[in-house]
């Protein structure tokens, strides 16, 4: 049986042009080789994976190569790599300097790689200072560490640093496709687009990846094998979702993300996913930004088209809803039930049914047939533009405060569109307020035979009564000012007449803009349709609330007349 090598280690660059993504850095150091401008001490310095000590070994190759030698030559003799990980003592370091001192034997430079160089202790950095600063004209030190922070700055500032990027999706999928093609396996864009997310930039992991992946499925390597065999959602799942959001189709919705559970998969994995789904929709409607989604090819497409079935407010208020329940995932006690709702409140952003108000709805006659009742049709109303007799009629209306009998003609239940092709007006200013009221009376305005409407006596006790439930009524309600004006005095009834007196102007007006809710209440409640509000102002009632010392002495005196003897007896003032 032949011994496998892993890819990491079988496609390992070996030369500066081989390594992939780090263009900057490569160029760098070769004009810095050509120039014999390298400095002694280098630190580089990125994510895992990245080819830090790949671009170390190479680096170190180059600077002993004189051009006569074969390019198999390592150097091996010139080349010492040290793990800071195990050897972070201050002997270990004291070993290494006593090393540096000896020129080499083969090539011009004796090069150290120091990996992992964070984990050397304080003792350690502060025994490497100098000679790190002033190291012997053969010797260069190249340090490698995934986590420059941890460094002490003196070791900074002796270090020409280097920053290594994480690999692109793009740059890794294409070095997957160079080393399938070499491997003899037939790979599909998508599966390799996705080893490479799935890598999060690191090329080593990347190849890891793609070694798992063909040891599962062989020399075909398919867009479903890999998201098998590295349990990964896949694309069509989000594409499902956001049809079925878009359908709202809430039951199947649920059952879908019932399924992805049902596969070991998180809900914050799925609920964050869908964020950037909708993101990728969003950066597809634009087509200067469509080269912001890193997919393939036949991926790209599915999103173009699916991008035309969304809105760009759907897609705001998607990405909202979803990365709103992705911060509050961590801290919910019942993660499940959040993305369930999340997942509902999706599919209710294009909903127009039952939640939202048709302009032109109205109870047809049917329903009032169904329940044995007569309806009553009411008037038209009236447009601003009708004769001035019509105005009258409907002024008369006002201050009798009686419906206006029409001709006894059948009258069928108009269709009255709110949108009247009036400018909407600010709920605070006067024509708003004018056209409200006009509204109420034509509320108001809506007989036809007034015999048919009851007219039972009523009597005063019933009106003390029903004019104190109406007061507790809107005090729920909050409406706590007109509550305290309907309290300020006590209803008297005149026949039909409801009589109130007020001391000001301010609360008549107040009473005659909340009058027809009012009068609707009594005349429902006592069953008498001929009820109607006479509100009078009476100037002599506001001088009983407004004492001075003496009235108020007087009143006092009018209750109990020991008082004026008990000034006297005392000598009091007031």
């Amino acid at each position: 049986m032949e011994h496998f090598v892993v890819s990491a280690r079988k496609y390992r660059p070996q030369t500066f042009k081989d390594v992939v993504g780090q263009q900057a850095i490569t160029n760098t150091l070769l004009n810095a080789i050509e120039n014999n401008h390298l400095a002694q001490a280098l630190l580089f310095t990125g994510p895992r994976g990245v080819g830090k000590t790949t671009c170390a070994r190479i680096l170190a190759k180059m600077i002993n190569s004189d051009g006569n030698t074969s390019e198999n030559e390592d150097f091996a003799f010139n080349i010492f790599e040290l793990d800071a990980a195990s050897n972070n003592s201050v002997d270990d370091i004291r070993n290494l300097t006593d090393q540096v001192r000896i020129p080499p034997q083969v090539g011009k430079y004796k090069v150290y790689i120091i990996d992992e160089v964070h984990m050397l202790s304080q003792a350690a950095f502060n025994a490497f200072l100098k000679t790190l600063e002033e190291p012997p004209k053969h010797c260069i030190f190249i340090l490698a560490t995934t986590e420059k922070h941890k460094i002490i700055p003196t070791i900074l500032s002796r270090c020409q640093i280097f920053d290594f990027k994480r690999i692109t999706v793009t740059d890794a999928k294409e070095y997957l496709k160079y080393i399938a093609k070499e491997q003899e396996v037939t790979a599909e864009d998508d599966a390799l687009h996705i080893i490479a997310q799935k890598a999060d930039g690191a090329m080593r992991d990347a190849l890891s990846i793609f070694d798992r992946v063909v040891s599962f499925s062989g020399k075909n390597l398919t867009r479903q094998a890999v998201t098998e065999n590295l349990n990964v959602l896949d694309y069509e799942t989000f594409f499902n979702s956001t049809d079925l959001i878009l359908e709202n189709k809430i039951p199947e919705l649920l059952v879908q993300f019932n399924t992805i559970l049902s596969k070991g998969f998180d809900g914050h994995h799925y609920i964050a996913g869908l964020a950037s789904h909708f993101r990728d929709l969003m950066v597809c409607k634009n087509q200067s930004t469509i080269q912001l989604l890193e997919v393939g090819e036949e991926t790209k497409q599915k999103y173009v088209e699916q991008c035309l079935k969304t809105s760009h407010g759907f897609l705001m208020k998607g990405i909202e809803l979803a990365n709103d329940c992705d911060l509050k995932y961590k801290t919910s006690k019942n993660q499940r039930l959040l993305v369930e709702l999340t997942l509902m409140q999706l599919a209710s952003i294009t909903f127009d049914g039952e939640k939202k108000n048709n302009k032109q709805f109205i109870i047809p006659p049917s329903y009032f047939k169904a329940k044995g009742i007569i309806p009553i049709p009411v008037k038209k109303p009236k447009e601003p533009s009708k004769s001035n007799a019509a105005k009258s009629k409907i002024e008369d209306s006002k201050l009798t405060d009686k419906p206006i009998v029409e001709a006894k003609e059948p009258v069928q239940i108009p269709k009255i569109s709110i949108d009247n092709g009036r400018k909407s007006t600010s709920g605070l200013s006067l024509k708003s307020i004018r056209e409200k009221k006009e509204h109420q009376i034509r509320q108001l305005d809506v007989v036809i035979d007034e015999e048919n409407l009851p007219k039972e006596p009523v009597e005063q006790e019933d009106l003390t009564k029903a004019w104190s439930d109406y007061i507790a009524l809107i005090s729920k309600k909050g409406e706590k000012i007109l509550a305290s004006i309907l309290q300020m005095d006590d209803p008297k009834l005149d026949g039909t007449t409801i009589n109130l007196t007020y001391s000001n102007n301010t609360n008549k007006i107040e009473l005659e803009r909340a009058q027809y809710p009012l009068l609707a209440y009594l005349r429902k409640r006592l069953k008498n349709f001929d009820l109607h509000l006479n509100i009078t102002v009476n100037e002599e009632v506001a001088k009983k609330y407004a004492f001075t010392p003496q009235e108020k002495f007087e009143k006092l005196k009018e209750k109990n007349p020991n008082i004026e003897l008990l000034k006297k007896t005392f000598g009091l003032d007031f």
